[in-house]
Formats: structure tokens, C-alpha cells, sequence
């Protein structure tokens, strides 16, 4: 039995292109819109960038298709090598169907064609994170919690707590519940203060900004809730 949880992230994209004018314009509306963009120039920076054994520093790419030492389908085909989640759209030039092609064949998952508004590259880039966010899985019968394909290093009361939030997503668990519920199961006495270290604990390990949580929500006088 497994459960899968959306988690909110930061969306960090890389951009390729070698076109200055271009460069400055996108660079200002995706900020603007929310997102973070380093951009590089050319094919080898590119390469430089990324991190082939997970390409985890980025949440989607924005290759060019023509740049000074080579083209934006060796990087596509060099990421999809390794990482076969990551978003890719291709800026091009024209819409050539030998173009479209060539960019969906090297695996990327959308492009779009010079002159572009600003307006649809943002709709494009949010329809695909929609489509391949991150997410939490708990893996109940492995006890074991699987964050952005890695593991999380829970205590037992700490998995113990968080599912029992998750079981109940959306309802308000009272701090009186959650004593009960770690004490019987772990047969180990666990206080009001102790609860609140776990939570902060947890916190840190599934929140995006701890101080800032989006799913373990602290509903006061009563207990916490679960937002999925």
C-alpha cells in the first residue's frame, strides 16, 4: 500500500539560449512570474550545469534548438540519458515539422515557436510542472517515506505521527489523539512538549520553508491538521 502526497516546490529552471536580446526579456517575466533562471550560452555550459546523475538542481529546462557549438537536442538527449522526469521545452526558430519532430524524438515535452508571448511560455511551463511535480510517497508495508526519490530519515514516532495525519488529511487531529496514539503504539511515555519537538522535527524534513508550513498546519488550542 502506498500513498502519494503533491508537495509545493520552488520551480528553478535553466535557460539555453545564446540570443542576448531575448535572453534579458525572458529572464525579467519568468522572474516575474514566480520562477528562478540561470541561463547559459552555449551546449558546454550547459553540460557544465547540469548534474547527469540526477539533474535534481533544476525543475525544468528551456533549450534553444540553434547555439554556437552545437544544438539543443544533444543536451535533451544527454539529460533524457539519465533523468527521464524532468520537463523540457524547445524555443525554435521556426515550426518546421522536420524541427518538432527532431525536439519531441530527443524527448522533450513541448515547444514553441519564435516570436512567442511571454504569457503562453508561462502557461506551457505551468501546465507541464502540474503534470511531473514532486511528490511524497509513504510506502506503508517498507515503513519507509520517499521524498523527491530519496529517502527520509523518520523516527518511528515521527512516521508513526505523520501518517496518522496523513490517514486523517484535512480533519483537525487533536493533541490528546496523537499522545494516545505514539504512547500506545511505541510503549514509550510522550509528553506535550515532546509532541511539539516531533512536529518541528517533521517539519523540517517534508516542509519546503518549516516556518512557513503548507501541509503539517498547527490548528491552536485544538492540535494539527494535514494539507495535502
Amino acid at each position: 500500500m502506498e500513498t502519494q502526497l503533491n508537495r509545493h516546490i520552488i520551480t528553478k529552471i535553466l535557460l539555453l539560449e545564446d540570443d542576448m536580446s531575448l535572453i534579458d526579456g525572458l529572464e525579467y517575466s519568468l522572474q516575474k512570474n514566480g520562477f528562478e533562471v540561470e541561463t547559459v550560452r552555449t551546449v558546454q555550459e550547459a553540460m557544465k550545469r547540469l548534474d547527469f546523475d540526477h539533474c535534481s538542481h533544476y525543475n525544468l529546462l528551456i533549450l534553444d534548438v540553434t547555439l554556437p557549438d552545437g544544438t539543443g537536442f544533444e543536451v535533451c538527449e544527454k539529460v533524457r540519458e539519465h533523468d527521464r522526469q524532468i520537463p523540457i521545452i524547445f524555443l525554435t526558430a521556426s515550426d518546421e515539422e522536420v524541427n518538432v519532430i527532431r525536439g519531441l524524438d530527443s524527448g522533450a515535452d513541448d515547444y514553441i515557436t519564435k516570436p512567442f508571448k511571454i504569457g503562453e511560455l508561462c502557461s506551457r511551463i505551468r501546465a507541464l510542472l502540474r503534470r511531473t511535480q514532486s511528490s511524497m510517497q509513504i510506502q506503508h508495508l517498507a515503513s519507509r517515506v520517499i521524498l523527491d526519490g530519496n529517502v527520509i530519515e523518520l523516527t518511528k514516532s515521527e512516521y508513526r505521527l505523520l501518517t496518522l495525519l496523513v490517514r486523517n488529511a484535512g480533519k483537525t487531529v487533536t493533541r490528546d489523539i496523537i499522545l494516545n496514539e505514539l504512547w500506545d503504539s511505541a510503549g514509550d511515555f510522550v509528553d506535550d512538549n515532546t509532541l511539539s519537538v516531533y512536529v518541528r522535527r517533521l517539519r523540517e524534513k517534508v516542509e519546503v520553508n518549516p516556518s512557513e508550513p503548507e501541509h503539517l498546519i498547527t490548528v491552536r488550542g485544538f492540535g494539527y491538521r494535514w494539507e495535502a
